[in-house]
């Protein structure tokens, strides 16, 4: 397939070269492995800086460890997690969650990706009820797998309904920042401070090469993660070059250079495919993402150069995605071969 450039994913584009060169850099001599190094010591530091001094931070290979793991250190197998319909968890990790926690996964619909405390009532209930699995946690994605983002007031409302119930509320930040630059805030600000326990804080799909973190935000949350981690072969011997990425990430404020730059050509994408007679946006673009139908046969001539997902084929709806590398000649040029292809069913 000759395809010119790709809106499947944020995560198809290369790594930053400011990341790439800070894995040269600490590829240099010897250091003792399995996080015991002065750049892991540095990236968890960071990691305090930004999310607040009782994160305790673990880092793993991917999002998908990042978001299992993070439920395995605080669930039973008789515990439940629930989360929006479109959730990685439910959608996208081949039933990882139930695998490795042993937890039901409960879902709630959502038109726009995001859940609320209203909508996660009708699963309250049962509690000390050996008869049915217990409600402990309660897992939003920031920015949504929708490109909707949460705001803090909607994130603390469900924090504070969370802790009522006496549950934990985890948050997957594969795109959070996106989601950071979408709100104009620091990453403490909405997670933190919003009254979230968990983060699975990302990096891939903004720049970085691999490595995803486990940020447990309150005390007396990680005991036992670092046995958990390595029985899960996430462990990595040669942690610097997960470490060292992050050092990067958050110098000069890298990630949000990158975030900024792919929620922009979100928007431009948006923008020019909306005047486009035979294509409807479905949602509000607020991060990375541009969600449209449109007629099947465009989609399927389309991606044969420039590469997409379908997000629902019954309502022939569709994903675009920007990147840190998009260019607005890629989108020039995808709107163009969208243009040629409606004119054809004319």
């Amino acid at each position: 397939m000759g395809i010119k450039f790709g809106f499947a994913s944020d995560n198809t584009a290369g790594v930053h070269p400011v990341i790439l060169e800070e894995i040269r850099s600490a590829n240099t001599g010897h250091t003792i492995g399995y996080g015991y190094d002065r750049y892991t010591e540095e990236a968890l530091g960071l990691f305090k800086s930004h999310l607040g001094p009782e994160t305790e931070t673990f880092f793993v290979f991917t999002g998908t460890a990042a978001n299992v793991l993070s439920l395995s250190g605080v669930t039973r197998s008789w515990n439940s997690v629930i989360t929006a319909s479109t959730a990685h968890l439910e959608q996208d990790e081949c039933g990882a969650a139930e695998k490795f926690t042993g937890c039901k996964v409960l879902t709630v619909d959502t038109a726009d990706g995001k859940i609320s405390a209203k909508s996660v009532e009708k699963h309250m209930h049962g509690f000390d009820f050996e008869h049915h699995s217990q409600p402990l946690v309660i897992s939003i994605t920031q920015s949504t797998e929708m490109g909707t983002v949460y705001s803090v007031d909607e994130i603390r409302e469900l924090a504070e309904f969370t802790h009522d119930h006496g549950m934990l509320l985890h948050m997957d930040g594969a795109r959070i920042a996106n989601a950071a630059v979408s709100l104009d805030l620091p990453f403490r600000s909405f997670t933190t401070d919003a009254g979230v326990d968990i983060l699975s804080f990302g990096g891939t799909k903004n720049g970085m090469m691999y490595g995803e973190a486990v940020c447990f935000l309150k005390s007396g949350l990680s005991g036992g993660f670092k046995y958990i981690r390595k029985q899960s072969m996430q462990l990595a011997s040669k942690m610097r070059f997960i470490s060292a990425q992050y050092t990067a990430y958050f110098r000069d404020d890298l990630w949000k250079k990158c975030a900024t730059h792919s929620n922009r050509m979100a928007l431009i994408l948006a923008g020019k495919i909306s005047r486009l007679n035979g294509i409807i946006i479905t949602q509000p673009v607020q991060s990375n993402g541009v969600f449209v139908i449109m007629p099947q046969r465009v989609a399927e001539s389309v991606c044969k150069k420039y590469f997409f997902y379908p997000w629902d084929e019954k309502t022939s709806e569709y994903r675009l995605m920007a990147g840190w590398d998009t260019t607005e000649e890629d989108i020039e040029g995808l709107v163009r071969v969208f243009r040629e292809e409606l004119d054809r069913l004319k």
